[in-house]
């Protein structure tokens, strides 16, 4: 007999009333290129005053040999145990709005009930819109602004088009509560933003910027993002600086900024779907690889 999803979790009992609150919601574990997502994550928790409302009990959601938990020794004991926590955090925006923030370790099991247990407390609390969000390594320049599209379990919600038809990728958790909050009744949506995949595996502030500008547009929230800004600015200018000391990297962003020039030309014809225009000469897989590797250890080096 299947558990009540209510059994996974555990309920602050003063919370105030949330009628009409959003919901967002990032699973580290999951594909976040740049950090996007979960920078954002720590952006929003150290920007706005959050206290937590309601804890998941991951003991039986979580594979601890998969992702060991780190604990810490000292000297002839052990002090400290890291243990993973799947928590909703209870924020308020700049003009005092309440916000939902749910976040955490990725669940390795139960998945169908953790979307139940979400949807539970969707509707214990008056929710009205629960978003996702996250980063995608994409053949773009950091010189170009950065997209982020979106979808819904309504067009209506839709706030940024995508690039693709249909395409089948790994399943994740947000995913499948977008899906799941769809077919119950419920809005949902999820924000992805573009990164440059020579910048996937590094922190990379510009994205997360770009996620909470597009946060704020789809749930009118008035989001603080003065550190976020200070944290692109300089990033974007050590980027410059890399840039600018490798002719080979200089002229592979060139090379990605004709292929999105090109390709944001092509957007506006409808008649015209071609990434490049005909003959575009462009580095081979393997230079843009080698490249592209070789400016990433440089990054991680600084």
């Amino acid at each position: 007999m299947a558990l009540d999803p209510e059994e996974l979790f555990e309920v602050d009992s003063d919370v105030p009333d949330l009628t009409g609150a959003v919901l967002l919601h990032h699973f580290a574990g999951f594909m976040d290129a740049g950090a996007a997502g979960g920078a954002l994550v720590e952006h929003l928790l150290e920007a706005h005053e959050s206290r937590v409302i309601a804890r998941f009990d991951v003991d039986d959601l979580i594979d601890y040999r998969a992702r060991r938990p780190a604990m810490t020794f000292v000297t002839d004991r052990w002090e400290d145990y890291a243990a993973p926590e799947l928590l909703v955090h209870l924020l308020h925006d700049a003009v005092g709005t309440p916000f939902l923030l749910l976040t955490g370790p990725e669940p390795d099991r139960r998945w169908e009930a953790v979307a139940a247990a979400v949807r539970a407390l969707i509707d214990r609390w008056g929710v009205r819109l629960a978003v996702g969000f996250h980063g995608i390594p994409m053949g773009v320049p950091h010189t170009r602004k950065l997209s982020v599209i979106s979808h819904a379990t309504r067009p209506e919600l839709v706030t940024g088009t995508s690039p693709f038809n249909r395409v089948q990728v790994p399943g994740h958790l947000s995913a499948l509560l977008e899906l799941r909050l769809g077919q119950w009744g419920h809005d949902a949506m999820g924000l992805v933003a573009y990164v440059p995949h020579y910048l996937a595996q590094s922190s990379y502030p510009t994205a997360s910027l770009s996620l909470l500008e597009a946060l704020a547009k789809s749930t009118g929230l008035v989001l603080q993002a003065a550190a976020l800004n200070e944290a692109a600015r300089r990033t974007d200018a050590d980027i410059a600086r890399q840039v600018a000391e490798s002719q080979e990297v200089a002229q592979v962003v060139e090379a990605l900024e004709r292929q999105y020039d090109a390709f944001a030309e092509a957007a506006e014809d409808s008649t015209n779907n071609l990434l490049l225009e005909e003959g575009e000469p462009l580095p081979s897989a393997d230079e843009l690889a080698a490249e592209l590797e070789r400016f990433l250890a440089e990054q991680q080096r600084d």
